[in-house]
C-alpha cells in the first residue's frame, strides 16, 4: 500500500497555484492542467521507488512527499514556507466557488478507486505484467491525488508545504479504504462519505473526534477485515457496481 498520497497532493495543489497566479491561466481551467505536474513526478519516482516492496515501498512514497516538502519550503519561486494565496479567485461569487467543492467529492473518490490490494506472486502466475501494472496504478493514484489537491486548495484560496504536503493526507485514504472495504469499489466510495459527514458533524471535538476515527480503523482492521461493505454483503448481496465475475456450473 502507497502511504505517501501527500506527495502528489500537494504537488497538484502548488501546480494550480502557479497556472493561476504566475502564467494567468483560469483557475478552473489550470484544475485539469495541473495533473500533469504530479503525473510528471510520478513517473521517475516509480522508476526510483519501484525496485522496493511492501513497508519499504511505503516508506519510499512517504520520503518522496517529505523531500518535496523541503524543495517547496526552500524555493522562494514558491514563496517558501509563507505559502501562496489564491487571489485570482476573487473575481468569483461564492456559487461559483461551490462548484469547485462538487468536483472535490468526484475527486477524493477517485483517489479512494485507485486505492488496491494486489497480489504479485498470484497475479504474475496468471501471466499478468506486474510491474507495468503497478506503474499504471501508481500513475493513474498520483493524477487523482493531485486532481483532489488542486481542488481542495483552491476552495481554501491559500496553500503552504505543510499544509499541501501533511501527511495527514495518508492518514484519511488509509481510514476511507480501511473503513469502506477493499477490495470492492463500493468499500471505499462507503469509505469517503463516513469521513465526509464525520468530519462535518464531529470535526469540532479536535483530538478526541481523531481518536475515535483511528479507534474504527484498528477495530475494523482486527475484526472485520474486507470493512464495512463486506458487513453489508452479509446482510444482503447488492452490488452498487456489478462487475464480478461467476462461474455456473451446470450439474449433468
Amino acid at each position: 500500500m502507497r502511504v505517501g498520497q501527500q506527495a502528489f497532493i500537494g504537488a497538484g495543489g502548488y501546480a494550480l497555484f502557479l497556472l493561476s497566479t504566475k502564467f494567468g491561466v483560469n483557475p478552473f481551467l489550470a484544475v485539469p492542467l495541473s495533473v500533469v505536474v504530479p503525473v510528471a513526478l510520478a513517473i521517475p519516482s516509480y522508476l526510483l521507488l519501484g525496485r522496493l516492496d511492501g513497508p519499504y515501498f511505503a516508506i519510499g512514497t512517504w520520503v518522496l512527499a517529505e523531500v518535496l516538502r523541503l524543495i517547496t519550503t526552500n524555493t522562494p519561486y514558491l514563496n517558501g514556507d509563507a505559502g501562496m494565496s489564491l487571489s485570482v479567485m476573487a473575481r468569483y461569487n461564492q456559487d461559483q466557488r461551490q462548484i469547485a467543492l462538487a468536483f472535490l467529492c468526484a475527486a477524493l473518490l477517485l483517489v479512494a478507486l485507485t486505492a488496491m490490494r494486489d497480489d504479485p506472486v498470484s497475479a504474475e502466475s496468471q501471466g499478468v505484467n506486474v510491474k507495468r501494472l503497478r506503474l499504471v496504478v501508481f500513475v493513474l493514484a498520483a493524477a487523482g491525488s493531485g486532481l483532489a489537491g488542486s481542488i481542495y486548495y483552491m476552495a481554501q484560496l491559500r496553500i503552504t508545504p505543510e499544509s499541501g504536503f501533511d501527511p495527514d493526507w495518508s492518514s484519511v485514504c488509509i481510514f476511507i479504504v480501511m473503513v469502506g472495504g477493499i477490495g470492492r469499489i463500493e468499500g471505499p466510495i462507503i469509505g469517503a462519505l463516513l469521513y465526509f459527514f464525520a468530519t462535518r458533524f464531529f470535526g469540532q471535538y479536535g483530538a478526541t473526534y481523531l481518536v475515535v476515527l483511528g479507534l474504527l480503523t484498528l477495530f475494523t482492521a482486527l475484526y472485520s477485515p474486507g470493512g464495512l461493505w463486506s458487513l453489508l454483503l452479509k446482510v444482503r448481496n447488492w452490488p452498487w457496481f456489478p462487475v464480478s465475475h461467476f462461474l455456473i456450473l451446470n450439474e449433468a
